[in-house]
């Protein structure tokens, strides 16, 4: 009976969640996230237009615009310190023929954006006989882990690519980038994120650390992919959307959840619905990484798709490392070597450091909404 209540109160839990959540807006920018609007315009010019967070500019050209408390910029402050901001964002986007050759570069205009500042420059390509590439370093120059959504036209139809510090350039005047490479790109994106997740892999190895056999591992890892994939599909779509000051501290609260149970039960067999139910919660937190690349309106469906497979394929990369590590050190501390079982001395050490890093995380998220 208590597991019962146990589980229709993560339900419960559940169901506030999306209540508190539904119609959220998100911000208008995103931290180490810059987005870009390319147009190519008649007598070949190109109107480029960059926007990134006020945070990110401080950091990177040296200003004082973002104010952390109100969470937005200074109208006037950018205006001060434009021609900082102008240097920063023309040092780092070009629009060149696909030879090399240079296009000119306009003069830029900045202006306050909310939490972030929009600049533009509009680039002659006259004297450019070949086909136009738009190249950005924005922020990735010096963070592998920056992105940019780049948007190759007008409209809120307008075909999409997404530059890192490997993929610096988009061609404008040539074909979208294709389905393909599009999928690629997405699931490698995933992959990313769910190794540098540390959380994620946290609640992953403290929901498994009783786990011996296959069984279990499988129930626990489907149960998992079911239930974030419903939710990421959810928030991607903006169909259900929870804010991150919600979706963080919750995630948080699970990995300490599972990591306290491991001293109370070992009753692998039944938790997978638990790993179901708080994976519904890590699923937004997936839809937020998700959401801060964007999804290209010309491939939603199989650019989503494409970011939760390479999630699952880091999740069972992860899994397949973390079961066989635990059968070996069981074998290394077995007394009977032929008879070997899980030392509760080491389940309970990495469940208490596991707890250690969840409360961690739960005061620091709860304190930074």
């Amino acid at each position: 009976m208590s597991g019962i209540r146990l589980w229709h109160g993560i339900l419960r839990a559940f169901a506030a969640l999306v209540a508190i959540g539904i119609g959220a807006a998100a911000q208008a920018h995103q931290v180490n996230l810059s987005t870009a609007r390319v147009e190519l315009l008649p007598q070949r010019a190109v109107a480029v237009q960059v926007g990134l967070k006020g945070s990110d500019v401080d950091r990177l050209a040296a200003t004082h615009i973002y104010d952390l408390q109100t969470g937005s910029v200074d109208p006037a402050k950018v205006t001060a310190s434009a021609p900082s901001i102008a240097a920063y964002i023309g040092a780092h986007i070009a629009v060149t023929g696909a030879d090399g050759t240079p296009c000119e570069k306009g003069v830029a205009d900045v202006e306050a954006d909310g939490d972030g500042v929009i600049v533009r420059y509009t680039f002659s390509c006259r004297n450019v006989a070949s086909e136009l590439v738009y190249r950005s370093t924005v922020l990735t120059a010096t963070d592998s882990t920056a992105r940019q959504i780049v948007l190759l036209g007008s409209g809120n139809n307008a075909p999409q690519a997404l530059l890192d510090a490997s993929h610096t350039t988009v061609t404008i005047s040539a074909a979208a980038p294709s389905l393909l490479s599009t999928m690629r790109r997405y699931m490698v994106t995933g992959v990313e994120h769910i190794f540098l997740g540390y959380d994620h892999i946290a609640f992953l190895i403290a929901i498994m650390l009783w786990a011996r056999r296959l069984l279990p591992v499988v129930k626990i890892v489907t149960a998992f992919t079911l239930a974030h994939s419903v939710t990421l599909s959810l928030a991607a779509l903006q169909i259900v959307v929870i804010p991150s000051t919600v979706v963080e501290p919750a995630i948080a609260a699970s990995i300490v959840f599972v990591a306290v149970e491991n001293f109370f039960s070992r009753n692998v067999d039944g938790r997978w619905r638990v790993t179901f139910a708080f994976g519904l919660i890590h699923g937004f937190g997936f839809a937020g990484a998700l959401q801060e690349f964007g999804l290209p309106a010309n491939a939603v469906v199989p650019a989503l798709a494409s970011f939760n497979i390479g999630v699952e394929i880091g999740q069972l990369a992860i899994v397949s490392i973390a079961i066989p590590t635990l059968i070996v050190i069981d074998r290394l501390l077995a007394v009977d070597r032929a008879k070997p079982v899980r030392a509760a001395s080491l389940v309970y050490t990495l469940s208490a450091v596991i707890t250690l890093l969840g409360s961690y995380w739960l005061v620091t998220r709860i304190f930074q909404a």
